[in-house]
């Protein structure tokens, strides 16, 4: 027969140490005050508890600094009822769609650059884009060639810009 010291270190082994819980508690809050980063339209999109959603939402609005910390403090409590899952999930996702997006704009911002550097981009362009409107893309080109050589504002260099934007928006709307 077991003694009752021994029944106790026999349940206690199968919990997580107090490091450890600390160690998730901060998780949460990291990953609540990640959430209060988000704008709301994206938190919408969040499956969480309404309490939690109203919590962010008061998080959003509070300025102080003590007021923000203990609303935080109640938000990582908040999260240890929630589904860490689906929210660790959506935040994943709003970070690589950063990322994605993030070297979409790079990458079009190289063509813009080739472009300006070499109207036979625009050949290339039109094979990989079909329906591509070239002679509004030669038209711009040459106006923000003008605008930087006569050092005006970069309308027309912005303008092309987008005009590649949409072009590709359009190609992967086709898709």
């Amino acid at each position: 027969m077991k003694h009752l010291e021994d029944l106790d270190h026999d349940n206690a082994s199968d919990r997580p140490s107090k490091s450890q819980r600390k160690r998730d508690m901060h998780a949460l809050q990291e990953m609540g005050a990640a959430l209060v980063e988000l704008s709301p339209e994206r938190l919408d999109r969040i499956d969480m508890p309404e309490a939690l959603r109203r919590a962010l939402g008061e998080a959003q609005r509070l300025t102080r600094h003590e007021a923000r910390r203990r609303q935080m403090q109640y938000i990582g409590r908040l999260m240890r009822d929630a589904d860490p899952a689906p929210i660790r999930a959506a935040l994943d996702a709003v970070a690589g769609a950063s990322a994605i997006e993030t070297a979409r704009q790079h990458r079009l911002e190289r063509l813009r650059q080739r472009l300006l550097e070499d109207e036979s981009v625009l050949t290339e362009i039109g094979t990989a884009h079909l329906g591509a409107d070239i002679t509004r893309l030669k038209q711009l080109r040459r106006g923000a060639l003008h605008e930087r050589e006569a050092g005006k504002p970069p309308k027309n260099y912005r303008e092309l810009f987008r005009a590649l934007r949409d072009l590709e928006g359009r190609e992967l709307k086709n898709e």
